[in-house]
């Protein structure tokens, strides 16, 4: 065998390797290119988009796969990634140019709203929890999270909307109505972190969910139990429901 032979055998080798390491993709995200970008956005209420390397590895893109997962019971929501090259044939570079991202800041995040011209940035740390607030607060999609109760999802969105106390109270007292006809033990636990939820904000204000997101944020990343985690966890999701939406 000549060394061109194992040259060429060994770059087969490496593109395999990547491929199967790097390139499978996140479940749940869709890989999209320059022909693919606008026909997938258009078809959805909201499509949140990750511009990065071609093959993004790491903390990072760990924790887009956990918004990937998040998202997979919300059919109105994409969750994708495009590969952005600055080599060679420079792949996607026109989708990078035309929305203003820079290789130095990936990975950049956008979220696109259906009827709208510009995307909207995403600013704030690489984590699913901000990510998924991020959404919750931008766009007008629902995601329905570990958990969480949509019909509870849909009380806590009234409640956050409407500013006076009288009006909270009434959809206060509609929540504690349907969480008494609930059957399921986890589902009456879920209902009374919102009953909880509601009535902290009605004592303290709308800024008591802010410093509540972070309590739980610090107890949940500190040294505890798997189990105490996915609770802590659970009342992360429950408290994203409570975010307070923009005008769209």
């Amino acid at each position: 065998m000549n060394h061109q032979y194992y040259f060429d055998l060994c770059l087969v080798f490496l593109i395999l390797f990547c491929k199967i390491n790097f390139g499978a993709g996140l479940k749940g995200a869709v890989s999209l290119d320059s022909w693919t970008f606008d026909k997938m956005i258009s078809k959805f209420k909201a499509a949140l988009v990750k511009f990065d390397i071609t093959y993004p590895y790491g903390e990072k893109e760990d924790e887009y796969g956990k918004v990937a997962e998040s998202a997979r019971f919300s059919p109105e929501l994409l969750i994708a990634e495009i590969g952005i090259q600055d080599y060679g044939e420079k792949e996607n570079s026109d989708i990078a140019e035309r929305f203003s991202v820079s290789k130095d800041d990936f990975p950049v995040i956008k979220l696109f709203i259906e009827g709208k011209s510009e995307p909207i940035p995403y600013t704030g740390n690489i984590k699913a929890d901000d990510i998924n607030s991020f959404i919750q607060k931008h766009s007008p999609v629902r995601l329905i999270l570990n958990k969480c109760l949509p019909e509870f999802d849909e009380l806590a969105e009234r409640f956050m909307a409407v500013d006076g106390q009288e009006q909270k109270q009434v959809i206060l007292s509609e929540a504690k109505e349907v969480a008494a006809k609930l059957n399921p033990d986890e589902e009456k636990k879920s209902a009374d972190v919102y009953i909880k939820m509601m009535q902290k904000v009605i004592e303290r204000g709308v800024g008591f969910i802010a410093s509540e997101r972070e309590r739980v944020k610090n107890i949940k990343d500190g040294k505890i139990t798997s189990a105490k985690k996915e609770e802590m966890q659970g009342r992360l999701n429950i408290l994203h429901s409570f975010t307070v939406k923009d005008e769209l």
